[in-house]
């Protein structure tokens, strides 16, 4: 999976992904999103025609509403999305930045596939989003998942893996739910290769506990 926005580097972002991918079969997922300036449906399906353009698609697999604009109901920035849905334009629907409530309002209106919202070891002020997904199955993107390093006891644990605290702090998400996949910004291949070597570190019970 890939996590995108309509307003990440000026547009430049979604442009790359859609040339890099253009032409490769679908076993790749796209997730990008719209709505962080305005949540009027105007706005919204303007951004999404931009970015059915610029990644070179004809249907976006997963599209977030990137936050909740207190200005324009929540039901009517999402009935916007849901009509692309409905025109076979956008796969899944997400939701970003948003409390239990709101994604209860928002399944209302349409199907949730995902929530993003910041999460790490040293922000966990969605501990009960994260345990909510968890329990309705919907997929929890924590963005800046690489926060809280500076703890002693993950250094030790990390030390002890003969990993990086890095990768101890993905993998103590990972372990953290089932439904839990994290975002790591991936600048070169070895940094790729760094973050997926996080699905071989296990953690003891003792571990995740003291971390918790």
């Amino acid at each position: 999976m890939i996590d995108t926005a309509h307003t990440y580097t000026g547009g430049q972002s979604e442009e790359t992904i859609g040339e890099a991918l253009s032409g490769i079969p679908g076993n790749s997922i796209v997730a990008t999103k719209g709505g962080i300036q305005s949540g009027h449906p105007r706005a919204l399906r303007a951004e999404i025609e931009h970015s059915l353009r610029s990644l070179r698609t004809d249907r976006i697999a997963l599209y977030y509403l990137h936050r909740v604009d207190p200005a324009v109901p929540l039901e009517e920035s999402l009935g916007a999305i849901k009509e692309y849905q409905g025109r076979g334009k956008i796969r899944s629907v997400g939701v970003s930045n948003v409390g239990i409530d709101q994604i209860e309002r928002a399944r209302r209106v349409v199907a949730i596939a995902a929530v993003q919202n910041p999460y790490n070891l040293a922000d966990r002020r969605h501990d009960a989003v994260v345990d909510y997904c968890s329990g309705e199955d919907i997929v929890f993107v924590p963005y800046v998942p690489l926060r809280g390093l500076g703890d002693p006891k993950l250094v030790e644990i990390a030390t002890r893996h003969g990993a990086t605290p890095q990768q101890i702090a993905l993998a103590w998400l990972v372990r953290r739910s089932p439904v839990m996949l994290p975002i790591p910004g991936t600048l070169s291949l070895d940094h790729l290769k760094e973050n997926l070597a996080v699905m071989n570190i296990e953690l003891s019970d003792a571990e995740f506990a003291a971390l918790r």
